[in-house]
């Protein structure tokens, strides 16, 4: 399954992106070393390890319980240090360590986090699928000011849906 360009099933009715996607997502988010990246969606880890061997400092949210479990065990076991995963809501982030030089969101959102962009630092890039259908629309976003942006559309892709709340199992 490693060159098939498809997503995966990871558990908890979640997938895997599509390794193109994840491609085009790091390679859209222009990182450089030492960058304090927030990623939204940690599933498996497999863009976390990404971000990772970037050099970026990473801080990574995810709402499924059992997907937390186990890829808080199995990033360290595979030899990815570094990363500070969170069980949490990835609508509100993480206020606590803001400001990030870059945010990814790697599931399907009905619309963008007002948390999620205050917590971008200025002159910082957001990726975010937006859409609740079949497809979604990946947004890119720079913050040009406190209250500004630039915004392109990206493409059609396919994610999984952004869900509320930390109760998932």
């Amino acid at each position: 399954h490693a060159y098939s360009d498809k997503a995966l099933p990871i558990g908890a009715g979640q997938t895997i992106s599509h390794p193109y996607t994840v491609a085009f997502q790091t390679e859209q988010l222009e990182i450089s070393s030492s960058e304090k990246v927030l990623e939204i969606g940690t599933g498996c880890g497999y863009q976390t390890a990404v971000l990772l061997e970037m050099g970026a400092k990473v801080y990574s949210i995810e709402r499924q319980k059992t997907l937390f479990d186990k890829t808080k065990l199995f990033l360290p076991y595979i030899g990815y240090q570094g990363a500070k995963l969170i069980y949490g809501d990835g609508y509100k982030g993480l206020p606590q360590f803001a400001p990030f030089d870059k945010i990814i969101v790697t599931a399907g959102a009905p619309y963008i986090p007002n948390d999620l962009l205050t917590q971008l630092k200025v002159g910082g890039i957001m990726l975010i699928p937006l859409g609740e259908g079949e497809t979604q629309e990946m947004v890119w976003l720079k913050k040009i000011s406190e209250t500004g942006f630039d915004k392109k559309i990206l493409g059609n892709f396919k994610f999984v849906p952004l869900l509320q709340n930390k109760s998932g199992n």
